[in-house]
């Protein structure tokens, strides 16, 4: 890997002259970051996606960290001796399995991303979709159990916390009227919050590049699409399986008034800089039907 010790002064010269545009279109702007995938459990780049989140804050933007925790939720159940059990790639969420998750979300996973981020100083707060009101949400399936949707986000919250210029790291825990809490997809959590915020972008960290018209050529990669172009990619199969509910979180998002939607490779070591800093990008970026290409700089 490159380090920036490596790069000759021209090339550093280059580098930060190619972002510097980026850095005062984006100022003030409200960025939604999903962290997930191999990143989230890989030490060496979470701590990178750690750092550049304090970046991009210290360049003037407002970043709300949202994250998952798959594979720590299915690590905890085993450990405690409860077996997983998914029906079409949901997970099977009794009244148990419910506490779980909220132990592993809001007490491990959140909490160490918090911590990570502050190695750098005291500028992250760990929330949950519970705390007031952030997340309004319903029952999906009664055979699914505890898993909801969301029903609407509350976003004053997270709006105070940014006002003092603090990253809210939001667990995706959700509640109904009664106070009954559900576990939400975050793919799912980061796109209606982002709506709710009318964020300039949201960005997806996956385990692929982006959308790619040839799975085994990664030359293939779009760096551009609308919603009506993902639906057709869908439609003929181009678009399928995991990148299906990705792609559906990217469209809601840009409906619920996001600007832009981005799909990452979050195993490229500072994949965010990459996106958001460089003319080309490194992934997929998903815009409205009218817009095109918000995430270049002013001209």
């Amino acid at each position: 890997m490159t380090s920036a010790e490596d790069l000759s002064p021209g090339l550093r010269t280059q580098v930060l002259t190619e972002a510097l545009p980026y850095i005062r279109r984006f100022w003030g702007s409200t960025v939604v970051v999903k962290f997930g995938g191999h990143a989230m459990v890989d030490a060496t780049l979470a701590q990178q996606f750690a750092d550049d989140i304090v970046l991009l804050h210290a360049v003037g933007m407002r970043i709300v960290v949202v994250h998952g925790g798959g594979p720590q939720i299915t690590a905890a159940m085993e450990k405690l001796g409860k077996v997983p059990e998914f029906r079409e790639g949901q997970r099977v969420t009794d009244a148990e399995t419910l506490e779980i998750v909220r132990m592993v979300l809001v007490g491990k996973v959140g909490r160490d991303i918090v911590s990570s981020i502050n190695v750098h100083g005291p500028l992250a707060v760990g929330i949950s979709g519970e705390d007031a009101g952030l997340i309004a949400a319903e029952a999906r399936d009664p055979e699914l159990g505890f898993i909801g949707d969301v029903v609407s986000v509350n976003p004053s919250i997270v709006e105070r916390l940014l006002a003092e210029h603090l990253i809210p790291v939001v667990s995706t825990i959700g509640t109904d009227a009664a106070g009954q809490a559900y576990n939400i997809n975050a793919d799912a959590v980061a796109g209606a919050l982002a709506g709710a915020l009318a964020a300039e972008k949201v960005l997806y960290l996956t385990d692929v590049p982006g959308v790619l018209t040839d799975l085994n050529d990664p030359t293939s990669l779009v760096a551009e699409l609308t919603p009506s172009e993902i639906r057709s990619l869908t439609v003929a199969g181009t678009i399928n399986g995991g990148m299906i509910p990705k792609t559906e979180a990217c469209i809601a998002a840009i409906d619920r008034g996001a600007k832009a939607a981005h799909l990452l490779d979050g195993r490229v070591p500072h994949a965010l800089l990459l996106e958001i800093f460089t003319d080309s990008g490194i992934g997929t970026m998903v815009v409205g039907e009218h817009t095109s290409g918000p995430s270049g700089p002013p001209s």
